[in-house]
Order: structure tokens, then sequence, then C-alpha cells
């Protein structure tokens, strides 16, 4: 009777004890990540962090944020990736702090999300200025943490016009009026960024039209103006003989807002990147034409 009795607490301890480790290894996997991570005192960025699997990083354009790539989420984790989305500085619900909005910034802070998070062997991804920022850190930093870059409608090497540099669709005369309108009548900026963002006025609904108008007005009036400044004057043709990485580039032939001519001069400049182009969308290509994208993209990503 007592060796009954022994083994009969054995095996209750012992199945206490495992049920105990799977509650806790539950726990593990179930446990919430952070959704803001500090850059610098009193400076949180608001992150959007989805997904099991290789790391997918994504920075998204001018004036947006983190919520833009709502149509990219579900399709890469279902893919199995881990999908992390940063907003940086000034916009959407990230801190809006006075200081500098420039791309080495920009880009410090993704190397400190990318630290705290410990990321490894991450496709790091880039929309419009986000495309830029995307390029300026693989460079800077010598892509750590990154092992394949993605540029969409990047706004690089250059967004204005050069003597030397020909290709970019603005002037820094014309980006200028921009950065001064941003202090009369920011909505009506938007408006004019609105109308060349897209295809035709047609091509989106207007529900998502509206979205993505309530997306960019999260912006501070600061980093809008800052960021635009920073758009508009930096000159990144020193960056890419630095990318050594595979590299996606995919573009639209018919983007108002960044010129076709630019994908092709860093398809050249990026030693064996890949261009892809989209014929039936503007600068939102990963809106309107958004399953060629998601599976451009994927197809990339699984290379």
């Amino acid at each position: 009777m007592k060796l009954k009795s022994i083994l009969g607490t054995a095996v209750l301890l012992s199945a206490v004890f495992f049920t105990n480790i799977n509650a806790q290894n539950t726990a593990k996997s179930t446990k919430a990540r952070a959704e803001y991570i500090e850059v610098e005192p009193n400076v949180k960025l608001h992150v959007i962090d989805l997904g099991e699997g290789k790391p997918v990083v994504l920075i998204h354009g001018y004036p947006l944020n983190d919520a833009s790539w709502e149509y990219q989420y579900l399709p890469l984790v279902k893919a199995g990736y881990r999908v992390i989305a940063i907003t940086l500085r000034g916009f959407g619900q990230s801190d809006k702090p006075y200081g500098k909005y420039n791309y080495d910034q920009f880009a410090s802070d993704i190397k400190t999300v990318l630290d705290k998070l410990d990321i490894k062997d991450a496709t790091l991804g880039g929309h419009s200025m986000g495309g830029a920022i995307a390029l300026h850190y693989v460079a800077k930093y010598n892509a750590a943490h990154v092992s394949k870059l993605a540029l969409f409608a990047a706004a690089a090497p250059v967004h204005t016009k050069k003597p030397d540099y020909p290709y970019p669709l603005f002037t820094k005369e014309e980006i200028t009026n921009w950065v001064d309108l941003v202090s009369v009548d920011r909505p009506g900026l938007l408006n004019t960024i609105g109308e060349r963002f897209v295809l035709s006025a047609t091509s989106v609904p207007a529900g998502i039209g509206a979205w993505l108008g309530g997306i960019e007005m999260q912006s501070s009036a600061y980093a809008m103006e800052q960021a635009l400044i920073a758009l508009r004057d930096e000159d990144l043709r020193g960056d890419l003989p630095k990318i050594k990485i595979p590299t996606l580039i995919m573009q639209a032939k018919q983007d108002r807002i960044v010129a076709y001519a630019l994908a092709e001069q860093m398809n050249k400049a990026i030693k064996g990147s890949i261009l892809i182009p989209f014929e039936k969308s503007g600068h939102a290509l990963f809106i309107e034409e958004k399953d060629k994208f998601n599976e451009e993209f994927l197809k990339f990503l699984k290379q």
C-alpha cells in the first residue's frame, strides 16, 4: 500500500510539473510584444509586430505610418513571416519631439529598434521616403540585422533635379513650395500629394482614399516640414555602391511622385538588383496593385 501511495503521489506531482511547464511555454509563446520601443529618452516609436518566422521590416512613406501596410500584414504572416512595421518619429502614433528629422536620424532610430528586438537576417523594405531611408540604413550600418533590401517606389537616390542628375520629377523650388504650404495649409498640401499619389481618381475606392488621408493627418506639422526638407535635400548617390545585399526594386511606370527613371538608375547602380515594373498603379502600388505587389514581394522573400 505504501508503494502504491508513493507511486501515485509521484505520478500526480509529475503531472502537475509538466502541466506547469506547458502553461509557462504557452504563456511565453502568447506573450504580447511591445507596441512602443524607446529609441532615446522621451522618444518612443510605435511598432506593429505580427507573426512568427523570418523577419520582414517595413518602413512607411511620407507622410504615412505603419497602418499603411494593412494589406501586406496578413499575406506575410500567413506565408510564415514575422512582420515588423516601424512608424518613424513625428508620424502616426510615434512620439513627435522637437529635433532632427533627417535620414541619419531615421536610420539611427531603425537601428535602435532592431538592436532592442535582436533582429537577425531580416528583409528591410521601404516605400517612397521610407525606401530612401531603408537604402541609407543599409549603407550607413553595413546591412546590420539585414540580409535583403526591398525598395518600393523609393524616393532615392535623389528626389529633386540637379544639374548633373535630371531624373527626378521635381525641382528644388517645387518641393520648397510644398514645404512652405505645411505652415499655411497642411490639408491643402496633403490634397496636392494625394492627387499624385494614385494613378487616377478611380484607381482606389473613395473609402481607401479617405483612410489614407486620415493616416496622413496623424503626422505632426513640424515633422512633415522637416522630413520634406530632408526629402528635398538628401543625396544618396554615394550610398548606392555600398549596397551589397540582394535588392528588389518595385516601381510603377506611371508614378507621378517618383519617376520610373530613378528606379532604372538604382537598378543599374546596385549590382544584381531586380527591377519589377508595375503598369496599372501610381505611387500607391502596394495598394493599387496589392495582389501583384504581395506576390512579387513574397517571391523575393523566398529566394
